[in-house]
């Protein structure tokens, strides 16, 4: 029988706390997976860590045999000695960026099934000189997708944002009909993706309380409703627009499957309120599957032995279960 392929785990920006938790997930021993780094800052944070792990290069997932207590790494950066913990890095960001675009290309090609990301920073990123604001935007280049959208994901609540990574204002300009079409279709897939068979998708309203009827706005009238309806006769069982105050809370309670926000902090508030180590984001409208933890570098911790790997190993299992679901819709 062919060996099925493994995950991709990106080491995330080396200064923070991807290494970490990336190194404490893999050090129990069962996660079929292939860290996309630097083996240099893996042998120090194990080591720092006191582990007991080999650190092993290797060419390309499946070049060898694993086995217990070693950790193989697929070298892709330049870094020749562990960069500074805890700190803003050009290096660290450009080896953050090496890894990802690096996993996205053996996604695209079949020899790993998926890919989990370690939290990246993005003003080190920038100080490279690497202008994406954030993994959603580089997945979707990258990775040749159309049209991606992020879902935050915990045990209670689901939500697919319009906007992403944008000012405010910028996102109000940037909630047209063609983006509330296009979340909401995700929306609907990415439900399906999670095996549920006939996803409820609330649409959370932009402005308070829906608009109220026009008073406090009227995006909800001119662009948000017909989005629903045409959603609705696409057959997708969407439903508002809902405010967002509340929209939330009946998700938690069962009505929802999945809520539809429209920018960023009125989706992610309520699933980090929930908390982080229950936390996954997954990336919507790829060809291959992406999770990746709901927190960032933490780099007021990095290097202190102390990060939880929860919220990693927690986008692993979504992402198991995102594999097996395309296995089975895509023998």
């Amino acid at each position: 029988m062919t060996k099925p392929a493994p995950l991709a785990i990106t080491m995330g920006d080396a200064s923070g706390i991807g290494p970490e938790i990336v190194a404490k997930t893999l050090a129990k021993g069962d996660e079929h997976a292939v860290i996309y780094g630097s083996v240099v800052v893996m042998e120090d944070i194990v080591r720092r860590l006191g582990l007991g792990l080999e650190v092993r290069q290797i060419d390309g997932p499946g070049a060898g045999e694993p086995k217990a207590g070693c950790i193989e790494v697929v070298e892709v950066t330049r870094i020749t000695e562990p960069p500074p913990l805890g700190a803003i890095s050009a290096i660290s960001g450009q080896a953050a960026f090496d890894a990802i675009v690096a996993a996205i290309a053996a996604a695209k090609s079949g020899a790993v099934a998926g890919i989990v990301t370690a939290p990246i920073h993005k003003e080190a990123m920038s100080r490279a000189g690497i202008k994406y604001p954030g993994h959603t935007e580089i997945l979707a280049d990258h990775g040749g997708a159309e049209r991606v959208a992020m879902m935050l994901a915990n045990d209670d609540i689901r939500t697919v944002l319009v906007t992403i990574h944008t000012s405010l204002r910028t996102a109000i300009d940037q909630a047209d009909f063609a983006a509330q079409m296009s979340a909401i279709r995700l929306a609907h897939e990415g439900g399906l993706a999670l095996g549920i068979p006939s996803p409820r998708v609330a649409v959370a309203g932009l402005n308070p309380h829906a608009g109220e009827g026009g008073l406090f706005g009227d995006e909800e009238i001119r662009i948000i409703a017909p989005a629903i309806a045409a959603a609705r006769a696409e057959g997708i069982d969407a439903s508002g627009p809902w405010p967002g105050d509340t929209v939330f809370m009946q998700a938690r309670n069962g009505r929802f499957d999945v809520v539809v926000a429209q920018y960023h902090d009125q989706g992610l508030i309520p699933v980090k309120y929930l908390g982080l180590e229950k936390g996954v984001n997954i990336t919507l409208g790829l060809p291959f599957v992406r999770t990746s933890p709901d927190h960032g570098t933490a780099f007021d911790i990095a290097g202190r032995g102390i990060a939880d790997p929860a919220s990693l190993e927690t986008a692993l299992a979504y992402a198991r279960r995102l594999v097996a679901a395309r296995a089975i819709s895509h023998p």
